[in-house]
């Protein structure tokens, strides 16, 4: 499988929507749910110039894919301006999405390389939702 890294820092091939790792009943669930039919649920990585599936289905564009195009670099971390408020973590959604992730994800590149952090992502995902926080040491296993 390819690595398939999005601007903003998250494992494009690591999600469940993308064209390597649907199923037919994750396309069915979501088609009943959406106006989409099941073979149009299916991504390609955002780098490929279609949009992430969750953006897609409710008829929204990526704003830090179209700065990042519009900047000229692959990656947020390439930028001038990085970090920005693309990037904010947030609370809400926290506990289901990897989007908290991103900035250190970048950070981590930035120090060792994309093609090193592909190979450690998939653990920094699974701290993200396993470790405990601790007040002063941030996660521990």
């Amino acid at each position: 499988m390819n690595t398939i890294v999005s601007p903003c820092g998250l494992n494009c091939s690591k999600c469940q929507v993308y064209k390597d790792n649907i199923t037919p009943e994750l396309q069915e669930q979501i088609s009943k749910s959406t106006p989409f039919k099941k073979e149009d649920i299916t991504c390609e990585g955002c780098t490929s110039g279609n949009p992430c599936v969750s953006l897609k289905l409710q008829n929204k564009e990526c704003a830090t894919l179209n700065c990042s195009t519009q900047k000229g670099v692959n990656y947020c971390f390439e930028c001038k301006d990085f970090p920005c408020e693309h990037l904010m973590p947030t609370a809400e959604g926290a506990n289901i999405f990897p989007h908290n992730t991103k900035l250190y994800n970048l950070c981590i590149m930035k120090k060792i390389g994309v093609e090193e952090w592909s190979k450690v992502s998939e653990d920094i995902k699974r701290k993200y939702f396993t470790t405990k926080f601790e007040i002063g040491k941030g996660a521990t296993d």
